[in-house]
């Protein structure tokens, strides 16, 4: 039996290549909608790390001394002002960055973390960091372990933290010089994704032995 040709026709080559087109570009929103969410899920746990690591640092960088003379110096105690120490390499100015020979993290006075004699104040540096096998900078705690090492998911890859020193000049009656820094603001920033970081900023005031 013969039957109209007009009804047997199906889907034309244009009519296929326009839904191909249509459901394609679904696909990819859905895709991308996907990611962001696995993204934003992660992001979270990622700043609550970083943010830790950061506060972490702080507190150690925080707690050394901020004595004018090393704390290896025997006059460390009693110096209020640069040429007052018993020996001029445990001097800590701005001429004097860097850690003593043999001295080791927890550092014992705030100028030592920079790790730099030739430190520029205000720039930050892998101040908590160490060189892998590879010569790859690992941030580290402070008894030289790579962080999260012997956690579960071990290191904590794509984490990593700088420091930077900067004498501030006026913080209500304080005032510092190069020379006789007496506050100085630190600042800690811990990145752990692309253009995602956080930043601390503390401050350390020499209260004693000062000038009164």
């Amino acid at each position: 039996m013969y039957r109209n040709a007009r009804f047997q026709q199906g889907l034309t080559i244009i009519e296929l290549v326009i839904f191909i087109v249509i459901v394609g570009i679904a696909a990819a929103a859905l895709v991308q909608v996907m990611n962001l969410a696995n993204r934003n899920s992660t992001d979270p746990l990622r700043r609550k790390q970083a943010l830790l690591i950061a506060q972490a640092y702080m507190e150690e960088v925080q707690q050394a001394q901020f004595t004018i003379c090393d704390p290896q110096d025997a006059n460390a105690a009693t110096a209020t002002a640069p040429g007052q120490c018993a020996s001029p390499q445990f001097e800590e100015n701005a001429q004097h960055f860097g850690p003593e020979l043999n001295n080791s993290r927890p550092f014992d006075n705030i100028n030592d973390y920079v790790l730099n004699n030739n430190y520029v104040m205000g720039s930050a540096v892998r101040a908590f960091a160490v060189a892998d096998s590879s010569g790859n900078l690992v941030d580290t705690d402070v008894a030289g372990n790579p962080l999260g090492s012997g956690t579960v998911g071990g290191t904590l890859s794509g984490i990593t933290t700088t420091l930077a020193l900067n004498p501030v000049t006026t913080l209500g009656n304080l005032t510092s010089t190069l020379q006789n820094m007496t506050v100085m603001r630190i600042t800690i920033t811990t990145t752990y994704g692309p253009g995602q970081s956080v930043t601390l900023e503390g401050y350390r005031t020499r209260y004693a032995p000062e000038v009164r």
